[in-house]
């Protein structure tokens, strides 16, 4: 596998490719995660849009998220002036019975896949609807819409996939899958007509870093969404590499993480801090970084290489 050019890449975002003659959307590369917010999601929601961040990851699955939060936080920030709707990517996601809390989910897990889907997706714009106003659902749009992971069989998978499809371009603009291996991935794309703009999966070396699968959404325009990426990696805190960015760009060496994982190329990744300064702090880094990266490419692409020997990513195939 070839290691791809690192030093040009777009530091703040990635356009995706166009959906049906739709214009291309916009993805940052940072996204705010909601998970396990609880009662704090609104707020913490508003804090990382009033802190820069101008994209927000969520789901259908009170087991996990509260999605109506997440709501009240964005119109918040549409209210004040903070953000405006068309400069936000929101993204969410449908997520199947398995995954589900039996005694709270946004659909009737005795409904066929199909009338699921399209219960949690009329959740999910009732939930992501730019105004309080309840006719303003009306207006309400999915810059992305996330399978949560791929059902019991292909064929389920297919028949949610089509009903995602049926709401592309107007209601939802762009669709993803997450939790989902290389097999499946392939398969999944030879056989729908609208192909998965996002891959979102955890990042770690229980998976191998996911290598051959990033390969091939690179070489499918796909872009690979990083999650659990400071959780489950640190050993990769602590690494060389890692290291040396931050003490060189005199960010944290979480932060560091982040941006070498981000130089891998065609990745965006999950954010989910909790405390404002860190926030902040998370996306002036990538500023810090990339100004690095201009001002030393030579030690910037000797520091991905050195990251790259630890995640996989320099084995030639």
């Amino acid at each position: 596998m070839a290691r791809t050019a690192v030093s040009k890449m777009p530091w703040d975002k990635y356009i995706l490719r166009p959906v049906q003659n739709s214009p291309p959307a916009i993805i940052p590369v940072f996204i705010y995660g909601t998970a396990w917010k609880k009662d704090r999601t609104a707020d913490l929601v508003y804090q990382a849009l009033s802190s820069g961040f101008r994209a927000v990851d969520t789901a259908a699955q009170p087991k996990h998220y509260r999605e109506d939060l997440v709501g009240d936080g964005i119109r918040k920030a549409i209210r004040d002036g903070t953000i405006r709707r068309e400069d936000l990517h929101v993204q969410t996601k449908f997520t199947s019975v398995n995954g589900q809390n039996p005694d709270n989910m946004p659909y009737d897990p005795n409904a066929s896949v199909t009338e699921q889907v399209h219960a949690s997706i009329r959740s999910s714009l009732e939930h992501l609807r730019p105004k309080d106003a309840p006719e303003s659902v009306d207006e309400a749009y999915i810059d992305m819409l996330i399978l949560h992971s791929p059902l019991a069989t292909m064929s389920q998978t297919l028949e949610a996939w089509a009903v995602f499809e049926s709401y592309v371009p107007t209601r939802i603009r762009n669709l993803g899958i997450s939790n989902c291996t290389l097999p499946i991935l392939r398969e999944l794309h030879s056989r729908v007509n609208v192909k998965p703009a996002v891959v979102q999966n955890r990042f770690y070396a229980g998976t191998q870093f996911d290598v051959p699968l990033r390969s091939y959404c690179r070489d499918h325009h796909i872009i690979y969404q990083s999650f659990w990426t400071l959780t489950a990696n640190p050993e990769l805190v602590q690494s060389d590499a890692v290291q040396v960015l931050a003490n060189r760009t005199e960010i944290s060496p979480a932060a560091a993480l982040y941006c070498l994982v981000l130089g891998l190329g065609d990745t965006t990744m999950l954010n989910g801090t909790t405390n404002q300064d860190r926030m902040k702090q998370d996306l002036t880094a990538l500023r810090k970084v990339e100004s690095f990266s201009e001002a030393h490419p030579d030690v910037w692409e000797r520091l991905v290489e050195r990251f790259q020997q630890l995640t996989g990513d320099h084995v030639t195939l």
